[in-house]
């Protein structure tokens, strides 16, 4: 049984690594809004095409994200849009309780603990 148990929290964690990145966020956030280009996205978050891109890409390998052909481009959405919106909702409700502390964290926090940076 303890096998199966790391199994799952291995794969939890790879859930959790998918939303790891500020601009996967910033992404994935908009994707709450509906369906985008990745043209558009670029435009309305002001990060290259590569990068939305190589992000669209791994969300969609964890499968946060599909997309749909919409002429020569692709339209892409969340995938689970409801449960994506409820674990940040969760995650933002845990963050207003812990303050500082994870910007803070000396492992994963950020630098100088400058959540403004």
């Amino acid at each position: 049984m303890a096998i199966k148990e790391a199994e799952a929290l291995a794969v939890a964690g790879c859930l959790f690594h998918g939303f790891s990145d500020a601009s996967r966020l910033a992404i994935v956030r908009h994707l709450a809004l509906g369906e985008h280009r990745v043209v558009e996205l670029t435009e309305h978050l002001g990060l290259a095409q590569s990068t939305v891109s190589k992000h669209l890409a791994c969300l969609r390998d964890c499968g946060l994200v599909d997309s749909r052909p919409q002429g020569r481009a692709s339209l892409f959405r969340l995938t689970y849009p409801e449960a994506t919106m409820d674990l940040l909702a969760a995650a933002e409700r845990l963050l207003s309780l812990t303050g500082d502390a994870v910007a803070l964290c000396p492992v994963y926090g950020l630098p100088n603990g400058n959540a403004d940076e």
